[in-house]
């Protein structure tokens, strides 16, 4: 598990999150079908480990679980976004899959397991899947109006496709991301694509973050990539961490999570509210954090974020991570109130 402190484990971690190393299957270019997967659970009935308080800042915990499979291919989720509100969700995996699932929950509205969960190769213009992984190492998804937008690294592209559970097909377009290619790390590019809203100052744009390709200043290269305030702006690079994935909260403002490493601190987890007004063309975007989580907590490299509202009206934040198919990581789903002030 990540949260053992060996210099062994952590050295492996450290290769498996910052040099791109995955216990991944080989992709097969004839295989596209979607597969069922089963999938095990064990709630987490407590965030921060031995203690029950259920409060950190502005973030109630509800629940989580921690997600095993005999699957070869479960595993690396890198994004997921709801397709009902804490119900049924689609995924990307940077091993080159979509997932989909439904969250199931408990009497008390807890989430106790996930159902109907299922994969598919994801696959090019022609229809065929990729051969190798560097092609398809999806990082970052956005939907809207049956349409999933997925941004790609090392390959560097945003592409959108038509949402079909059944049958995900080949790309409908891809997307001028604005940001010259050249300024995009390899193993560093569009963590985040997050959909504004639509009543909004941004009119509902698709907004895309890379997770630490950095101008000459040191912040992030992220961009605006439709509508009236189509441009590049830059997201102020706090400290050591990079960025994940992020989505707008009702107010207009940027959730960002953020992760961070070190072979003296192991995995870090943040969550940072980016000011929806200090996102323009040209501008530095920035703001507070919200929360941060090290390996005292249920946290492991935590790569996926969305934002949704509950029946009740409470607004919710659900996390998943990235095991990277390596034994001592896990996969997990995190489930907040984010109380706004």
């Amino acid at each position: 598990m990540i949260f053992s402190r060996g210099g062994f484990r952590l050295a492996f971690c450290a290769a498996n999150l910052f040099l791109g190393i995955a216990l991944a299957p080989a992709l097969a270019a004839d295989t596209v079908a979607v597969q069922p997967v089963e999938i095990s659970v064990r709630p987490i009935t407590e965030f921060h480990i031995g203690r029950p308080e259920t409060r950190f800042g502005p973030f109630e915990f509800v629940g989580g679980l921690e997600m095993t499979s005999r699957s070869r291919d479960f595993g690396a989720l890198s994004a997921f976004r709801f397709l009902k509100p804490g119900g049924d969700f689609i995924g990307v995996a940077d091993t080159g899959f979509w997932f989909f699932g439904t969250v199931a929950r408990d009497a008390n509205g807890r989430p106790s397991g996930i159902q109907n969960f299922r994969m598919q190769q994801m696959v090019d213009e022609t229809g065929k899947g990729f051969a190798q992984k560097w092609q398809v190492d999806a990082e970052s998804l956005a939907v809207k109006d049956g349409v999933a937008t997925v941004g790609f690294e090392r390959d560097h592209r945003v592409a959108q496709y038509t949402i079909d559970p059944a049958d995900m097909k080949a790309p409908l377009r891809q997307l001028d991301f604005l940001i010259p290619a050249q300024e995009l790390r390899q193993n560093r590019g569009f963590e985040t694509i997050a959909q504004a809203n639509a009543d909004g100052r941004l009119h509902g744009a698709l907004v895309v973050v890379s997770e630490r390709s950095l101008d000459s200043t040191g912040n992030v290269y992220a961009a605006i990539i439709e509508g009236p305030g189509k441009g590049i702006f830059t997201v102020k690079r706090d400290g050591s961490f990079d960025i994940t994935d992020g989505a707008f909260l009702p107010n207009g403002d940027l959730l960002l999570l953020e992760r961070s490493f070190s072979m003296a601190g192991g995995v870090k987890m943040r969550l940072r509210r980016i000011h929806g007004e200090s996102i323009e063309k040209g501008a530095v975007a920035d703001g507070p954090v919200l929360m941060e989580a090290d390996m005292g907590y249920q946290i492991d490299n935590m790569e996926g974020l969305d934002v949704w509202t509950r029946e009740d009206g409470a607004l919710m934040v659900s996390l998943v991570s990235d095991d990277n198919h390596s034994i001592l990581q896990r996969n997990l789903y995190l489930e907040f109130i984010l109380h706004q002030s």
